[in-house]
């Protein structure tokens, strides 16, 4: 009944927030608690903010502008999935270890040629932000992109639950994360619950076929799977073209090719290419409109992005890192051709018991790349680098120091890491 009530006052308001530094008028706080704090004391900021209400798990915060639950987080999530019971749209889930959050922002640009199209911001992935993600969907959606991350085995389950998804994929499957998850098998057993409810539902799976481990899954777990070369029953060939900088694309289509010039750096991102433009092809999108939207689309949020600074060209792509985005970025950057290359690479976390062997790996792709110039930044890399020629820093802001210092200038710059490095502070100082 609570959730209900909760449903009459969201429809009423301005929208929900999580955050009493940025509540606007007319929205209702939710009080999270995270690992160092506890949402219910801002409760009162929020309130006097304009909030219209302050939901609340602990009585001692009650005013008569609260509302008290039992547990706030599952309260914002039973309220996302009622809201989602109530729409009227269609809701395609995107999950993978490498690659979601991509094609995820060229799906949202190739459907909107078509739809209302409402996506996930950012990277609001998790059990906190694909409830948000629903509830900021405005009423005349017509297609409703979420995408879904985990930590844990069992998690895209329940954020399927939430967000009932139509249509899915899965990009692929890599050891991102495999401190959570203990082995490869747990990568591949969490994500693949997404196919788990698509049969439920019979929903329909949207899949790479070059990819063997999703084929085998797909032809065991879904009902209606749709592969990346044949969305319509029309051949669909993408291939990557010779190309500097950007990626550059060839695609054939019922007897036309077209050649996509893209924004994206690398290409390791022609997997994400495929999906985005198979599944627009599949739900209907105009293939010249595709095309449009892919060459329109400009990367941010530090993924894949080439900037010109004033001193040199670089290659932003420090939002996150793996040892499987990590080493196709080093193959790509290897294509580049320029005389003055520089690595900056950061650590690879959350790896756990293979984190050393992983990183010598990527030590390795550097030297059989023949990458000269190399800056690495963490603990984990400077411990595996030793009796290398490369330059090592044990954080990120050593590393600051010494670009202050010994400035660089007239190179191609390629900036990875995992997201704790913070590497996006160095590009001010090239």
């Amino acid at each position: 009944m609570k959730t209900e009530l909760l449903y009459k006052l969201f429809r009423e308001s301005s929208g929900i927030s999580t955050d009493s530094r940025t509540v606007i008028k007319g929205q209702i706080f939710f009080a999270l608690w995270g690992e160092n704090y506890n949402g219910n004391k801002f409760a009162a900021e929020a309130l006097e903010k304009g909030a219209s209400w302050a939901i609340i798990d602990d009585a001692s915060f009650e005013t008569e502008k609260t509302i008290l639950v039992d547990d706030c987080l599952l309260e914002l999530q039973a309220l996302a999935t009622y809201y989602r019971r109530e729409m009227k749209t269609s809701v395609l889930a995107i999950t993978g270890t490498n690659g979601k959050t991509t094609t995820k922002e060229l799906l949202a640009v190739i459907l909107s040629k078509k739809f209302k199209v409402h996506a996930t911001s950012g990277n609001l992935n998790n059990q906190i932000g694909v409830p948000l993600t629903i509830l900021s969907a405005p009423e005349v959606t017509e297609m409703l992109i979420v995408e879904l991350g985990a930590s844990h085995v069992g998690e895209i389950r329940i954020l399927c639950l939430i967000a009932k998804p139509d249509y899915g994929i899965i990009t692929n499957i890599g050891t991102a994360h495999i401190e959570s998850f203990g082995t490869f098998e747990g990568v591949l057993k969490t994500k693949t619950e997404l196919y788990e409810h698509l049969r439920k539902v019979n929903g329909i799976a949207i899949y790479n076929d070059k990819d063997r481990v999703l084929s085998e899954k797909i032809f065991k777990m879904v009902n209606r799977a749709v592969p990346y070369s044949d969305p319509t029953g029309i051949g669909l060939i993408i291939s990557p073209e010779p190309s500097d900088m950007n990626l550059m694309i060839r695609a054939s289509y019922h007897h036309r090719t077209y050649m996509i010039r893209t924004n994206l750096f690398g290409a390791y991102n022609i997997e994400n290419v495929k999906a985005a433009v198979a599944t627009g092809l599949f739900l209907g999108v105009e293939m010249e409109d595709i095309v449009n939207a892919i060459e329109e689309y400009n990367p941010g949020n530090n993924r894949s992005q080439v900037k010109e600074s004033k001193n040199n060209l670089l290659i932003c792509d420090s939002y996150n890192a793996n040892p499987e985005s990590m080493r196709m970025a080093l193959e790509s950057f290897s294509t580049v051709r320029s005389d003055k290359k520089l690595c900056i690479l950061g650590d690879m976390l959350e790896l756990g018991e293979k984190s050393k062997e992983e990183h010598l790996k990527i030590i390795k792709v550097l030297k059989d790349n023949k990458f000269k110039n190399v800056m690495l930044a963490g603990p984990l890399f400077t411990r595996v680098s030793k009796g290398s020629d490369f330059k090592s820093f044990p954080d990120t802001s050593k590393l600051k120091e010494f670009l202050k210092n010994d400035p660089v200038k007239g190179y191609h710059i390629l900036i990875k890491g995992s997201r704790g490095m913070a590497l996006e502070q160095v590009y001010e100082l090239l």
